[in-house]
């Protein structure tokens, strides 16, 4: 046999071989058109084609494929150029719906209307300048994610709503209740109220970890209103932070379209399942310009699930208090590089305190996975099950060391909140004792002491006072409050006057106020 002919035989088995892995590489597209029996699926799809059947066969006695997912490759030809998403929108279409929410506030009707020389100047007259409601109404999109009418989005889209629906793709709509409302994760829940026997399409959550820079990825939603659009795109970026004002940063970068209106969409593969819900985008103009920001379906399982066990959501707690590892620090410690996150304090009783960890230390990994800022590990943290165990790999003074790190949730209980009533000052007011875990969601030392205003009832005694959400209560008419009990003890009583010592917003306050 000739040399040429050889080398025509040999690339022709190339060619079978490559198409052959470009049909395991895209099983939704090739059998959608061989079905349709188009001549493009007859140009671009093995099963199509009588030549490339034998494939298989000579991929099987020259190189075993693996039982693993498909390999990642580019397009090859331009028919494979042609290949169309069709087949994954029909799949996942019916399962993104649109998400309107109603909020009406109180509007002042004047800007004097609070002012008491101008109200005591018109006597009677003043009660004209009062408040009126205004009703306002937010658009975005939700992925239902159980039959029964369970459905992802985001929180800033319904958060302060008064009034939620959902239209599905046949148009019609439902009022939903809002099972969790989470600004942390800026992620909620919400359950179609009466589906009236009716089960929903869904989407199934794939590992988000496993995404990879380069992966193509379809963005589905309703922006601006328009109606369902959906975009391509690949993945420009991995566990991004500095996005939101969040603990719990980790987003997927995209160059699919993403607009106003998105926000709570899907953002799926190529095998129809959710990789993220899409929340924000980096803009000048209010449109696209390439780069949006999804939470990692990760997250967005673990809220669900605790949508549908009880709908409390409670993370995993590390009990260390984190900062940045800036270049100058990585320099001082003699690290490779700037990454990681710097422990700056340690909870007592705290599973860092229980596995050794120390101010100083710099964690640079968990369960292998690399931690590059704090807000990465915070994350990594609340997605894994409580009552499991994570391995921290860490430097201290130089050398590497590891730790197993048992995942619990935030010490606590039902007696930390209260709410005051009854005839006093501090009537309407909601406190909780200021535990370590809150101590570190509000950036204070996990030595903090006294109860934090969790809330206060509009036009309440205790609003009328002046007291307001975020305020730490610190003492009492001498008594220091380092409970949420001997807050309330107090706060129900009526002395002549008080004597209160609050923190608000890093400066301390004292004030005498008549009882």
């Amino acid at each position: 046999m000739s040399a040429r002919r050889l080398a025509v035989i040999a690339s022709a088995l190339v060619l079978i071989a490559g198409v052959a892995g470009i049909g395991a590489a895209w099983p939704h597209l090739t059998e959608a058109q061989a079905a349709r029996g188009t001549t493009q699926a007859a140009q671009a799809s093995p099963a199509a084609a009588p030549a490339v059947q034998a494939a298989p066969t000579l991929v099987a006695e020259t190189a075993p494929a693996p039982a693993a997912a498909p390999t990642r490759q580019v397009p090859q030809s331009q028919a494979q150029m042609q290949l169309s998403f069709a087949p994954v929108v029909r799949q996942v279409a019916p399962a993104v719906v649109n998400v309107y929410a109603t909020t009406i506030t109180q509007v002042q009707e004047s800007p004097f209307a609070n002012d008491p020389f101008f109200r005591r100047f018109f006597g009677l007259q003043g009660q004209l300048f009062g408040s009126r409601p205004r009703e306002s109404q937010s658009l975005g999109s939700g992925v239902i994610v159980d039959p029964s009418g369970i459905i992802v989005t985001n929180s800033h889209v319904v958060n302060g709503a008064t009034d939620v629906k959902v239209a599905i793709q046949d148009g019609h709509q439902y009022d939903v209740d809002v099972l969790i409302n989470d600004s942390k994760t800026d992620l909620a829940v919400l359950k179609i109220r009466d589906p009236k026997g009716k089960t929903f399409p869904t989407l199934s959550f794939a590992d988000s970890d496993k995404l990879q820079v380069g992966d193509l990825v379809l963005a589905v939603g309703n922006p601006f209103g328009v109606g369902q659009t959906v975009t391509s795109g690949i993945v420009s970026a991995l566990a991004r932070t500095g996005v939101e004002s969040s603990d719990y940063e980790a987003f997927i970068q995209t160059d699919a379209a993403i607009n106003p209106g998105n926000s709570g969409g899907a953002l799926v593969n190529l095998q129809g399942q959710l990789v993220g819900i899409n929340t924000a985008i980096f803009t000048q103009s209010g449109g696209s310009v390439g780069i949006g920001f999804a939470i990692p379906a990760n997250m967005a399982e673990t809220v669900a699930n605790a949508a549908e066990h009880g709908g409390k959501l409670v993370f995993a707690w590390l009990g260390a208090q984190l900062q940045e590892v800036t270049p100058d620090i990585a320099n001082s410690l003699n690290l490779d590089s700037p990454r990681g996150a710097m422990v700056t304090d340690v909870a007592k009783g705290s599973p860092a305190d229980q596995a050794g960890l120390k101010s100083g230390d710099v964690i640079t990994a968990i369960d292998g996975i690399p931690v590059d800022q704090p807000q990465g590990l915070n994350y990594r943290i609340a997605t894994k099950t409580i009552g499991s165990d994570a391995t921290l790999a860490y430097v201290r003074g130089g050398a590497a060391a590891q730790a197993t790190v048992k995942l619990e949730p935030a010490p606590g209980g039902t007696d930390n909140t209260v709410t005051i009533t009854g005839d006093t000052r501090f009537s309407g007011t909601t406190a909780s004792a200021l535990t370590p875990a809150l101590a570190q969601e509000m950036g204070l030392p996990f030595s903090a002491k006294g109860v934090v205003v969790a809330a206060i009832k509009p036009n309440s005694p205790a609003d009328q006072m002046g007291l307001q959400q975020g305020d730490i209560v610190l003492s009492l008419n001498g008594t220091n409050i380092t409970d949420a009990q001997t807050f309330k003890r107090i706060a129900s009583g009526r002395p002549q006057g008080w004597q209160i010592v609050i923190q608000r917003q890093g400066q301390m306050i004292r004030s005498y106020i008549d009882g």
